[in-house]
C-alpha cells in the first residue's frame, strides 16, 4: 500500500450524471480513508439509460479518467457502475477491472464484482433483485449472477421508464417500497442494484423489516475495496455487510 497520510486512498471512477455514489462512500467510509474521483462518459445524459447506453459505457474511452485518478496514486480503484458490466457478462468485468489495475497500478473493484463478492461473503445463493433499470438490464443482470453461481428467485422493478436524474431522484423511501415488492419467502438475500440509487440508507432497515441480508451497489464497493486494502473496522448502520469480519 501507497505510504500517504490517510489510513488509504479510495480512487472512485463514476458516471458524471450519477450524485449519489460519492455521497454514499463518504457517508459510509471509516475514518481515515479519502476519496478522489474521476467521471465517465461515454453516455447521453439525457437519454434513457437502457442497455444500449449501459453497454456503451462500458465499452467508452477510459484512458483520460484513468491517467487523472492515477495521479491521486490511489491505494485502490472503484469501478463505480454496476450495470455498465452487467450488460457486457463476468469476463468482460473481469478484463475490465484488470485493464485498471495495469493502468492505475492500484488494486480494483467493480461494482458488478464486488455484489458477486458480497453474495459470497454471505452465503448466500438465491436473491431477490430490485433495481431502477429497465427490463433489459434487470435481465442482464440476472443471467450475470447465474454465471457466477446465484439465482434470482423475485425481482422488482420500477412501474415508469427513469432517466439518469430520475434514478438517482428516488429516496430512500421509495427505493425501501420498490425492494419490499419483490417475493422474498426463497430468497436468501435482498440485491439492490445501481450506485445511483439511494439504497445504502435503507439497507439496515429493510434487514430489519425482511430479517435477509440486504446487498446494495455501494455497500458492496465499500466492503470489497476496505477488505482488498486490509481496513478492518466494522462499519454500523448499513447493513449486516459492513458489520462483517474483513
Amino acid at each position: 500500500m501507497t505510504a500517504t497520510r490517510a489510513r488509504a486512498r479510495l480512487g472512485v471512477l463514476v458516471p458524471f450524471t450519477n450524485t449519489n455514489l460519492e455521497p454514499d462512500l463518504a457517508m459510509m467510509a471509516p475514518a481515515g480513508l479519502t476519496l478522489h474521483a474521476a467521471r465517465l462518459g461515454g453516455y447521453d445524459a439525457e437519454a434513457i439509460p437502457d442497455a444500449a447506453q449501459m453497454a456503451g459505457l462500458g465499452l467508452s474511452e477510459l484512458d483520460e479518467p484513468l491517467r487523472l485518478i492515477a495521479g491521486v496514486r490511489p491505494d485502490i480503484v472503484i469501478y463505480g457502475c454496476t450495470s455498465a458490466t452487467l450488460t457486457h457478462g463476468p469476463a468482460f468485468d473481469q478484463a475490465l477491472a484488470a485493464r485498471i489495475e495495469k493502468t492505475t497500478g492500484a488494486a480494483t473493484v467493480t461494482a458488478a464484482g464486488a455484489v458477486v463478492a458480497a453474495l459470497r461473503r454471505l452465503g448466500a445463493t438465491r436473491i431477490a433483485f430490485a433495481s431502477p433499470y429497465v427490463p433489459a438490464i434487470t435481465a442482464a443482470a440476472i443471467a450475470f449472477l447465474s454465471d457466477c453461481g446465484v439465482e434470482t428467485v423475485a425481482r422488482a422493478e420500477v412501474s415508469a421508464t427513469l432517466d439518469n436524474e430520475g434514478q438517482g431522484a428516488m429516496t430512500p423511501d421509495e427505493v425501501a417500497r420498490l425492494a419490499l415488492t419483490a417475493d422474498l419467502a426463497t430468497a436468501q438475500a435482498l440485491v439492490l442494484s445501481c450506485t445511483d440509487m439511494r439504497a445504502a440508507e435503507v439497507a439496515a432497515r429493510l434487514e430489519g423489516e425482511t430479517g435477509l441480508p440486504v446487498v446494495t451497489s455501494n455497500t458492496a464497493l465499500l466492503a470489497e475495496a476496505l477488505a482488498r486494502v486490509g481496513v478492518p473496522d466494522p462499519i454500523r448502520g448499513f447493513g449486516r455487510l459492513l458489520e462483517l469480519p474483513r
